[in-house]
C-alpha cells in the first residue's frame, strides 16, 4: 500500500496491484460445458504435471488458473491476452482474495467480545468467553461463537474505485486496502459497476422528476 495526492490536494490511501497480463487458456460454452466462462492463466512455474501440460499445450506453464463467468464466450479465443486496458479510472471493481491467517484466537479478538469486568473476583477472567451452553438442551448449540482459527478465508470487497491504470507496467492502483498478504493472488472483476449504474439511473430519475415539478 501507498498513498497518492489528488488534484484537490486530498491524500488517498491506495494499493498497487500487478494485474496481468493474463492469457485465456480455455473457453467454456453452454452447449459443451453447461455454463459460459473463460479460464485465465497467470504467473509461471518451471515444472508442471503431464495432464496440465496437455491442457496448456502451446501456452506457457502458468502457476495459477482461474475461471470467470461471461455472457458471450464467442468473443474470446484461446491464447488471447487480457491486460489492464479492460479497466478504466474511476471504475468500481470487486476484489477477492485469501485473508491473512491469524492462527487460533480467543473470542475477544475473533468475535469482538467485551470480556469480563476488571474488578475484584475476576482474576484471569478478563478475556474468557464465559458460559457457553444453555440449561437445555444441555450442550453447546452448533454455530455459537467460540475461540478458533481466524483468517485464511476467502474475502470479497466490492466497490473499490480505480484511481490509476498503468498500461506500461500492467498495474492497477485501487483506493483502499485489499484482502490478503503481499504477493497474494487476487481476482478482480467489474461487479461494482452494476451498483454504480443503478445509482446513476436513480439520480437521473430524481432530476427528471424535479424538472417536471
Amino acid at each position: 500500500m501507498t498513498q497518492v495526492f489528488k488534484q484537490s490536494g486530498e491524500v488517498v490511501p491506495v494499493t498497487v496491484i500487478q494485474a496481468g497480463p493474463c492469457t485465456i487458456t480455455q473457453v467454456k460454452a453452454e452447449d459443451r460445458d453447461k455454463y459460459r466462462a473463460v479460464q485465465l492463466g497467470y504467473g509461471s512455474r518451471k515444472k508442471i504435471k503431464k495432464p496440465l501440460a496437455g491442457h496448456l499445450k502451446n501456452l506457457d506453464n502458468f502457476r495459477y488458473l482461474r475461471e470467470f463467468r461471461v455472457d458471450d464466450p464467442t468473443k474470446y479465443k484461446r491464447g488471447d491476452k487480457i491486460d489492464v486496458s479492460v479497466f478504466t479510472p474511476k471504475e468500481l471493481v470487486a476484489v477477492s482474495g485469501i485473508s491473512k491467517g491469524k492462527g487460533f484466537q480467543g473470542v475477544v479478538k475473533r468475535h469482538h467480545f467485551a470480556g469480563s469486568p476488571a474488578s475484584h473476583g475476576h482474576k484471569d477472567q478478563l478475556r474468557m468467553p464465559g458460559s457457553s451452553g444453555p440449561t437445555y438442551p444441555q450442550h453447546v448449540i452448533k454455530g455459537k461463537r467460540m475461540p478458533g482459527r481466524m483468517g485464511g478465508e476467502r474475502v470479497t470487497i466490492k466497490n473499490l474505485e480505480i484511481i490509476e491504470v498503468d498500461k506500461d507496467k500492467n498495474q492497477l492502483v485501487l483506493k483502499g486496502a485489499v484482502p490478503g498478504a503481499i504477493n497474494g493472488l487476487l481476482l478482480i472483476w467489474g461487479e461494482g459497476q452494476i451498483k454504480k449504474e443503478v445509482i446513476e439511473t436513480q439520480e437521473k430519475e430524481l432530476e427528471e422528476k424535479k424538472g417536471k415539478k
